[in-house]
């Protein structure tokens, strides 16, 4: 292994452990957030409102945050400001005494992670050149998921031992202090991560090439299909196919699978490229009717490819943006992905949604029928990549 390699190696895993204590800290946080905003008096509508508006400012705001991150070329400052805002949002939820409050807290949580993703994830790509971009971002994003198990754990603990949700939020502080202070060594380490590129794109430098906007077609198609977990959760307790006792493990089955297929799709990704993300679209697609046309089997069969989506998601469309868009325009392109997936994710959970309390049979059609609509343009992107 050359010494570039080894360098990029160890800048993939120190981001890729910040992001392990980011989501113990914040996904700890949020599997507690609906019951304790209802301590507070808020009402389901507020607790549904907060969540959808966190979401859609979370991610909206990526759009801002990628173009300015490559106008100033500050990756570092963005991704450390953003990943504060993000984390010690948390712990101060210990001190909220009103849900108003409390909600301006968690929806800043999710504008910090607007602010520092598009300007993190154009600092890896930089790494990711060096390693295979599907490997590099694959390993990230396990290594993200395994903090997204560890997290609830630790809140689950903590409630266990006669903990408040309070004494959970103060405990929280200690990955989110962690993953702060590994984040600025990682940035006293590789202070220019760009000098891990492999060698400058040969793309162009002033705009965004057509294969980007085909790109990010496809990628909507699959996030306005894709359900959302809680909708999952909840129809199989509605339809008595599992005790909401077992909601979590089920929960903590598709982290599992999330972790092992974003490792297994970014490997295949290194070797045939958009056809992986093709297989991956075809395989997410057909978990729909088997959760909500099936009994116990069935759901789990059916969380586990929604699992397998979720991986493929959160390593590989990732990866492709690094390959597909010059080093000048990275953080513009991340942040413009995101912002798109994130609207495209909201508008689709909110028709679906609204199908499932008339016909499920009519939103199992359109899930399917969506993202089997992304693999025609993504196959095409294959073939004039090859």
């Amino acid at each position: 292994m050359s010494a570039l390699k080894g360098k990029a190696w160890r800048f993939v895993l120190l981001l890729g452990f910040v992001s392990l204590l980011s989501d113990m800290t914040y996904e700890g946080a949020r599997s507690i957030t609906g019951p304790f905003l209802a301590t507070l008096g808020a009402t389901g509508a507020v607790i549904g409102f907060v969540s959808g508006l966190g979401e859609l400012v979370g991610y909206g705001l990526r759009l801002i945050s990628g173009y300015l991150s490559d106008v100033t070329k500050r990756y570092w400052a963005f991704t450390i400001f953003g990943y504060i805002v993000n984390l010690f949002s948390v712990p101060l939820l210990y001190f909220a005494g009103s849900w108003p409050f409390a909600s301006s807290l968690i929806i800043a949580e999710r504008v910090g992670k607007a602010i520092r993703t598009p300007a993190r994830d154009a600092m890896l790509s930089h790494a990711a050149s060096q390693l295979g971009r599907g490997w590099a971002f694959g390993v990230h994003e396990a290594l993200d998921q395994v903090g997204a198990l560890a997290g609830p754990l630790i809140v689950g603990l903590v409630l266990y031992l006669k903990g408040g949700y309070r004494e959970a939020f103060a405990w929280l502080a200690v990955p989110a202090i962690l993953a702060v202070t590994l984040l600025i060594l990682s940035k006293l380490l590789y202070p220019t991560p760009r000098d891990l590129e492999v060698k400058v794109s040969s793309l162009s430098y002033d705009k965004l090439p057509k294969s980007f906007w085909l790109y990010l077609g496809a990628v909507s198609l699959i996030a306005f299909g894709y359900i959302d977990y809680p909708l999952l959760a909840m129809h199989a307790v509605k339809a008595k196919v599992i005790s909401p006792s077992f909601i979590p493990f089920l929960y903590a089955l598709a982290m599992g699978v999330d972790a092992v297929a974003a490792l297994a799709l970014g490997y295949l990704f290194d070797r045939f490229g958009l056809y992986t993300l093709a297989l991956s679209a075809l395989i997410s697609s057909l978990f729909a009717p088997l959760v909500f046309f099936g009994g116990l089997l069935s759901l789990l069969l059916g969380v586990s490819l929604w699992g397998i989506g979720m991986g493929a998601q959160e390593s590989i469309l990732r990866a492709v943006i690094g390959g597909m868009v010059s080093p000048e325009r990275r953080g513009s392109a991340y942040g413009i992905f995101n912002s798109l997936y994130g609207v495209s994710w909201f508008m689709g959970s909110a028709l679906l949604g609204f199908l499932y309390d008339r016909s499920v049979a009519s939103m199992v059609a359109i899930s399917v029928f969506a993202q089997i609509l992304s693999i025609p343009l993504i196959l095409y992107l294959a073939k004039g990549r090859r």
